[in-house]
């Protein structure tokens, strides 16, 4: 087992290249239930934490509220695979949605986008911009090439 400091990079940076990842939730039936979302990643050398730019539906606030489990699997036709399973957290302090906005609006490409091309969300104080933060306990990061070769080398952490 790799420690966090190794997997979370590597994971960022896959991450960060693919953009969008089919996330899963577990509705009230435990049912998985999936949906593509657009996260961004900080890592500061020690913490990994995991953004998306959402709206707290209905859904999603039963689907968490009951399991505030949430998987991230990210994919390329070149077989590079990432996941990351989180711990999630609504946010509803204004300093911190300002702080996510920022994050967005600032992020490196091709992850950063202007969350106001959402209609509805004009800035971070607009109902309905509601983050979900992604703190994970498990990462997975392993390169399409290892799987061709059969070296299946896949790195893997977990809290």
């Amino acid at each position: 087992m790799s420690t966090l400091a190794e997997v979370a990079p590597k994971f960022v940076e896959m991450a960060h290249q693919i953009v969008w990842c089919t996330a899963a939730t577990v509705d009230r039936h435990n049912r998985p239930r999936s949906r593509v979302l657009h996260p961004i990643w900080e890592w500061n050398g020690t913490e990994l934490v995991g953004w998306i730019a959402t709206a707290k539906t209905p859904l999603k606030a039963d689907h968490l509220g009951r399991n505030p489990h949430l998987s991230c699997n990210y994919w390329t036709p070149a077989q590079d695979t990432c996941v990351a399973e989180c711990d999630t957290t609504w946010i509803e302090d204004k300093a911190t949605k300002h702080r996510v906005w920022d994050l967005f609006v600032n992020g490196p490409a091709p992850v950063g986008y202007d969350p106001s091309m959402i209609p509805g969300w004009e800035n971070a104080d607009s109902p309905g911009f509601d983050p979900l933060r992604l703190d994970p306990w498990y990462l997975r990061v392993m390169p399409g090439a290892s799987l061709m070769n059969g070296t299946y080398a896949a790195e893997v952490w977990r809290r």
